[in-house]
């Protein structure tokens, strides 16, 4: 019998999101991962602290770098729910994004012009 902790249901999650979503625009994979009632903690200027913010965000990120690419490189699910390593990367930059949270709209309109 195969059974997965809560720690590697949440990794799953976060790895999911990172990969399908913010890596591939899946916003399909998005309405699947994130309830109605989600709630950020650390919302992004100009954006609203709930599903609807966070859709805004990586909708925006997605428009902005359509090649963007993250990949994560260690995760911890017990002492730190979902938290993650990435890298971020995109050609249009001619460069690297390092960030170990999410981008800030401020990020995003620097690198774009």
């Amino acid at each position: 019998m195969n059974t997965i902790t809560s720690s590697e249901a949440a990794k799953a999650v976060v790895r999911r999101n990172t990969e399908e979503v913010q890596g591939k625009g899946r916003f399909d994979v998005f309405e699947e991962l994130f309830a109605d009632d989600f709630v950020d903690h650390t919302p992004q200027p100009n954006m609203t602290p709930d599903k609807a913010g966070v859709r805004k965000l990586y909708g925006y990120i997605h428009d902005a770098f359509p090649d963007f690419h993250a990949k994560i490189h260690w995760q911890l699910a017990d002492a730190d729910p979902g938290g993650r390593h990435t890298k971020r990367t995109t050609e249009r930059t001619k460069g690297l994004f390092w960030a170990s949270h999410q981008l800030t709209a401020r990020s995003i309109s620097r690198a774009s012009t």
